[in-house]
């Protein structure tokens, strides 16, 4: 399986890509589910490669780990999960 940061970064940086629609899939805690995220709603800081941040309907910021992330989808279509 591919790892989560080589799948994000191909997201971010292939042409091939830039046209597609993504949403990311994480395990939230609280609400103890995988809650499904725009792509472009996520906040990618240059210098961490362990988490990104991600801004919620109330304007809180979360920062999420990157092992949180469960599912890939690419125009609706699964591409990318892993187990709980």
């Amino acid at each position: 399986m591919q790892p989560i940061h080589e799948l994000l970064n191909r997201i971010r940086w292939d042409p091939n890509y830039r046209d597609s629609k993504f949403e990311i899939g994480y395990y939230d805690r609280v609400c103890n589910q995988i809650i499904r995220v725009s792509y472009k709603a996520l906040f990618f800081a240059k210098d961490d490669h362990f988490d990104f941040e991600l801004i919620d309907d109330e304007g809180e910021v979360h920062q999420i780990p990157f092992h949180r992330i469960k599912r890939v989808y690419r125009d609706g279509k699964l591409i990318w999960h892993r187990e709980h």
